[in-house]
C-alpha cells in the first residue's frame, strides 16, 4: 500500500462531523432545482486511444449559465427564509458561481452582489452583470474576495452564498451524482474537477452512499493541486494566490478547499490526480469537436485526467467525466484549435 493510501484509510476511520450531508438532502435539492436546472444527458466520448475504456461525458456546459454552479446556487438561495432573501445575497467568485448566484437571484427576485477578481475572464464578468447583479472587483486571491464579501455582508446585511463550503451548495451539486447513477447504473468510475471542492463533495456523497463500489476520482491542475496535497496530508493545505493563478483553468484557482468540503472528500473520494496545462489544452481541443461538449479549461480537466492519467486511475471499463462548464472565450478556443 502506498503512503497516501494509508493516510486515506486512516482518514476514513475518523468519525463523521455534523456538517456531513446525506442522500436525502441531495434528493431535497433535486426537487428544489428541477424547474430551473437542466437535467443534462450523458454523451459517449469517441476517442480511439483509451485501451478499451469507455467514457461518458456529463455536459454541465449545457446549463443556462453554461456551468454546473446554478445547481448549488439556486438550492442555497431557494432554501433561505423570506426574511433572509429580502436582505439580498452576496458571493465571491471567479466567474461561474457568480453567474449561478446572479441567475438564481434574478429568478427568485433577490438582490445579488458578486465580488470577483479583476483578472476573471471578461466573458464571465459581462455575463454576470447582464443577469442584473452588482459587480465588485478585487485582486486575484480567493481569500481576498472572500474577505471583501464578508466585509460588505457585515455592512449591508447581505446573506453570504459561499461558492463551495456550504451544505446546501454541496447538496445542489450532488444532484449531478444522482443523475449519473440513474442514467448509467453500470458506471464504475466517476471523474470530477476539483476547485474548492463543492462539486466533488456532493457528487461523491451521492455516489458512495448509493453504491460504495463506484470509484470517485478528483482531477485538478498541477499548478493548483492544493486538494491533492490536502488529501495526502490529512489536513487542509493552502497554496499562495501567486501560485494558483498560473493555471489556465481559472475556475480552479482556489487557494484551498473548504473545511466542510474536506470532510466529504476525505470520507468519500478515492483519489485526486493532477494534469498539466498542455493536457488541459488538448482536452479542450478534443471536446470542441462536438458543439455539445465545448468546455472551458476548468471544465475539461476531468477529461484530461481520463485521457492522460490512465496509469493512475482504476482499471474500469465504464467511466464518466463531468464537464463542469463551457464558458470559454472564443479567441482562446481558436488559439487552442490552432485557428
Amino acid at each position: 500500500m502506498r503512503h497516501h493510501d494509508v493516510n486515506i484509510a486512516l482518514q476514513r476511520s475518523l468519525p463523521y462531523i455534523s456538517s456531513m450531508i446525506g442522500v436525502e438532502k441531495i434528493k431535497d435539492a433535486r426537487a428544489r432545482i428541477q424547474h430551473i436546472a437542466v437535467r443534462t444527458r450523458l454523451i459517449e466520448f469517441s476517442y480511439p486511444e483509451t485501451d478499451g475504456r469507455r467514457l461518458y461525458l456529463k455536459p454541465e456546459n449545457q446549463q443556462p449559465i453554461g456551468a454546473f454552479k446554478l445547481r448549488g446556487a439556486y438550492n442555497k438561495i431557494a432554501s433561505l427564509s423570506a426574511e433572509d432573501r429580502s436582505r439580498g445575497v452576496i458571493t465571491y467568485s471567479s466567474g461561474n458561481h457568480g453567474q449561478g448566484v446572479a441567475y438564481a437571484a434574478r429568478a427568485l427576485k433577490v438582490k445579488a452582489v458578486i465580488v470577483m477578481p479583476g483578472n476573471a475572464p471578461a466573458i464571465k464578468r459581462e455575463a454576470t452583470a447582464a443577469l442584473g447583479a452588482e459587480i465588485v472587483l478585487v485582486g486575484p486571491g480567493s481569500a481576498e474576495r472572500q474577505l471583501k464579501a464578508e466585509e460588505l455582508a457585515a455592512q449591508h446585511g447581505y446573506v453570504i452564498v459561499p461558492p463551495y463550503n456550504d451544505e446546501q451548495i454541496i447538496a445542489g451539486q450532488g444532484t449531478i451524482g444522482l443523475e449519473i447513477l440513474e442514467d448509467l447504473p453500470d458506471v464504475e468510475t466517476v471523474l470530477a474537477p476539483v476547485g474548492g471542492g463543492g462539486m466533488i463533495s456532493g457528487v461523491a456523497t451521492a455516489i458512495k452512499l448509493s453504491k460504495p463500489s463506484i470509484k470517485v476520482i478528483g482531477v485538478e491542475p498541477e499548478l493548483a493541486a492544493d486538494a491533492q496535497a490536502s488529501l495526502r496530508a490529512g489536513k487542509i493545505v493552502q497554496f499562495p494566490a501567486s501560485e494558483v493563478v498560473r493555471t489556465i483553468a481559472d475556475g480552479l484557482r482556489t487557494q484551498s478547499i473548504g473545511p466542510i468540503n474536506f470532510e466529504h472528500i476525505r470520507r468519500h473520494v478515492d483519489d485526486i490526480v493532477t494534469v498539466s496545462e498542455d493536457e488541459i489544452r488538448e482536452a479542450v481541443r478534443l471536446l470542441a469537436a462536438n458543439p455539445n461538449t465545448v468546455a472551458e479549461p476548468s471544465g475539461a480537466v476531468a477529461v484530461a485526467g481520463f485521457l492522460f492519467r490512465g496509469d493512475q486511475l482504476p482499471k474500469t471499463k465504464i467511466n464518466v467525466a463531468i464537464i463542469s462548464g463551457g464558458n470559454i472565450d472564443p479567441e482562446m478556443l481558436k488559439e487552442f484549435q490552432g485557428l
